[in-house]
């Protein structure tokens, strides 16, 4: 693996690179987190003959951080998807292209796949609803109390101020304290997260993705058409921010859908529970039966898949 720098939509990403296949995989990563996040599942698909990116998105690390929060409205978010997937063709990279999404990557991937902005053949999301039923669960009394701080990231500098203090600690504790097993984030990955958010101008960025989005839209406003893209839905059970009655319904708009459910596993899915997660990846991508999380455990198979 290394780390390249990629122009793009008039930015420059900081990309983490494996794979030399012809076929194109880009992670997006969520919020707190950064291209690390992808750690884990970056080799599975560099062995399955993918070339895989994994930037740092807008804002985030040492990629262009904008001023202002109309920078980081959904339509230029999904404009530099777009300008990845084009600078990946401008490299030689020129194979089918499988989008692999978690949080906020997700709700940007999402938008990316309905508006159809590039040809996909694949899409894998992780513990991000379809647009459509997250609006709506966030109707509910339920799922409004879950999203709290999505308003709270509306108000002016406050937030950064939060999020910030003590060397950026709460930017760690949000792993730790959501994760189920909290072993999987030790102090040295909570620290390189908290490196990332204490950048100048950086948790600004990252508060502006909620800033720049985050409306009520009365339902129905937005005709979304069907994702006919075969996906793959992984999605942690424990998850504090996004309930899992969020994928309910899914199938009904994602007609070639598969999806698995991880219990006792937090939003943080792919890096709590990676093995389990790439083990389902990786059977997915060669076009095996995807099994259940409680069928890894028995087999073995989650373990052996840690190093795929």
């Amino acid at each position: 693996m290394e780390t390249i720098l990629v122009s793009a939509n008039g930015l420059d990403f900081e990309v983490d690179q494996d794979g030399t296949g012809q076929k194109f995989a880009l992670m997006l990563h969520g919020f707190p987190e950064s291209k690390y996040s992808w750690r884990a599942q970056i080799p599975v698909f560099a062995a399955r003959g993918y070339t895989v990116w994994a930037p740092n998105l807008r804002g985030y690390g040492n990629t262009t951080r904008p001023l202002g929060r109309a920078e980081y409205t959904l339509d230029k978010l999904c404009a530099d998807v777009a300008g990845l997937i084009d600078a990946a063709r401008a490299r030689g990279i020129s194979g089918p292209v499988t989008l692999v999404a978690h949080d906020w990557g997700g709700a940007i991937a999402w938008a990316f796949a309905l508006r159809r902005l590039r040809p996909l053949e694949r899409f894998v999301i992780l513990n991000m609803p379809h647009p459509t039923l997250f609006f709506k669960a966030l109707r509910t009394f339920r799922q409004f109390r879950r999203s709290w701080y999505m308003f709270f990231f509306q108000l002016p500098w406050l937030p950064e101020l939060v999020l910030g203090a003590r060397g950026a600690k709460a930017v760690g504790d949000a792993f730790r304290d959501m994760a189920v097993d909290k072993s999987r984030f030790p102090d040295a990955v909570l620290a390189e997260y908290r490196r990332n958010a204490l950048k100048p101008g950086a948790l600004t960025a990252m508060v502006n993705y909620y800033r720049a989005n985050i409306r009520l839209r009365p339902p129905g406003a937005i005709p979304v058409p069907k994702l006919e893209i075969p996906t793959l839905m992984i999605w942690g059970e424990a998850d504090t921010a996004l309930g899992k009655e969020t994928t309910f319904g899914t199938q009904e708009l994602v007609p070639k859908l598969t999806l698995r459910y991880l219990p006792n596993v937090s939003h943080w899915v792919q890096q709590e529970a990676p093995e389990t997660v790439n083990a389902m990846i990786a059977a997915w991508l060669d076009g095996k039966e995807v099994p259940e999380a409680g069928d890894l455990v028995h087999s073995g198979e989650a373990a052996a898949a840690a190093g795929a």
